[in-house]
């Protein structure tokens, strides 16, 4: 995507990312906390120190209660009833797959549902329920910053923050506005500055809302900004969330003037992030995009999924080709907000940053297969999680693999490999 990209949707280039992309398989995993896997991470600490990094940010949703495929806007905008697979095979049978009633993934306790809250109640609710899977539990958070931290001096700090799951583009565009105003307090409490560098790693859609608030960070005038945060501010005030009011009143200025992370870079790594909104380069550091993949096609671009119907109905439930959540979850999909005032103003923001609606433009962005933005660095991932095992919860249909604590070390090693060169 171009500098300011404005908001702009990603293009769902299927051409050949080039040197760009990586490929690599996990194996030869080291158990966790044994201690070959502790000298190998606190070397690792040590090169993040050494490149700047200061704080290592977990940013995380819920793959229960979420409707994570998005189905709630598909069937609102078409609806099997009024028979929209329109002939194509194989659909009926994948969109039972992806509907919440029948995917096999469990709803939260007690009815729980978006916009879930960043605090320690829920937090320990998402680790007794889920554990590690799609979820950065406290104790992989708290073993990772141990372990990085056993050799350094200046300890860096890390965090675990849990965005509201809200898998529309309001909720994504307000959980972008918090993280900034998070992000802002935490530089300028910590005094951090441009010799400074703090590491975001995001799972699922917290890529996206990382996306939208690249956009925000710009450090040209671009012309989506204020409108898009006068969008969220008269909901905001219309749903007397006055915290909220006070985050985008306190980031505005400074987003305008680029002093929001006060000269702090801001590297990025995504784990299977669909492909939807552009990113805008300009006002973050490094940028890396990580997805479980194993490659099915017989046509030699191995750097795309395969998305063949009806043959992608008998793969799916055993995660043949690796993530289909990120796979599928594209353009056209989405929950859908609870109020009216929710739907007016996610309506709004649609408008702006996503021009695709309706069950065939889903399908267009579905079958383009693409695995990967126009921006950053790639690297596709055989983390090894189809076992043959079609119960979802091992594996959530490819998605959940990339917060297992097996993989914790394997992802610190190709970040550091791919951002901070050793």
């Amino acid at each position: 995507m171009p500098l300011e990209n404005n908001f702009q949707h990603d293009e769902l280039s299927r051409k050949n990312p080039g040197e760009r992309l990586r490929v690599a398989d996990l194996t030869d995993v080291v158990p966790p906390d044994s201690p070959e896997w502790g000298v190998t991470m606190a070397r690792y600490g040590m090169c993040l120190s050494q490149a700047g990094v200061t704080s290592v940010v977990f940013l995380h949703g819920s793959l229960h209660g979420t409707d994570l495929f998005g189905m709630q806007r598909l069937d609102e905008a078409g609806g099997l009833k009024r028979g929209y697979s329109r002939g194509v095979s194989g659909v009926d049978a994948l969109l039972a797959a992806m509907r919440e009633e029948t995917n096999g993934i469990p709803l939260l306790p007690g009815g729980l549902r978006p916009p879930l809250s960043n605090d320690d109640g829920t937090k320990h609710l998402l680790d007794e329920q889920i554990g590690d899977a799609g979820n950065f539990t406290d104790a992989s958070v708290e073993s990772f910053r141990r372990a990085i931290n056993a050799n350094l001096t200046q300890s860096i700090s890390c965090r675990r923050l849990l965005w509201s799951s809200e898998h529309h583009h309001l909720g994504r565009a307000l959980a972008a506005v918090r993280l900034l105003d998070t992000l802002h307090r935490l530089c300028t409490e910590q005094v951090w500055g441009k010799s400074h560098r703090i590491l975001v790693q995001a799972h699922g859609q917290a890529g996206l809302v990382l996306a939208l608030a690249s956009n925000m960070l710009c450090p040209s005038p671009i012309t989506g900004r204020p409108k898009l945060l006068n969008i969220l501010n008269a909901y905001a005030e219309q749903t007397h969330q006055s915290e909220l009011a006070d985050a985008m009143r306190r980031i505005e200025s400074l987003l305008t003037t680029a002093t929001l992370l006060n000269g702090v870079a801001l590297d990025i790594v995504t784990f299977g992030m669909p492909v939807r909104y552009g990113w805008d380069s300009s006002g973050i550091g490094k940028l890396l995009h990580v997805v479980n993949h194993r490659n099915l096609r017989t046509d030699g671009k191995n750097w795309l999924a395969k998305m063949e119907l009806p043959q992608i109905t008998m793969e799916m439930p055993m995660a043949w080709g690796g993530d289909y959540v990120q796979e599928l979850a594209v353009a056209g999909s989405d929950a859908v907000p609870t109020t009216e005032l929710g739907k007016a103003a996610n309506k709004m923001v649609w408008e702006m940053v996503e021009p695709y609606d309706g069950f065939e433009r889903w399908l267009e962005c579905a079958r383009r297969a693409v695995r990967f933005p126009s921006e950053g660095r790639c690297l596709l991932v055989d983390y090894k999680d189809s076992t043959g095992s079609t119960n979802p919860r091992d594996h959530y249909y490819g998605h959940a693999v990339y917060t297992r604590r097996h993989a914790m070390l394997f992802n610190l090693t190709q970040i550091v490999r791919t951002f901070y060169q050793i």
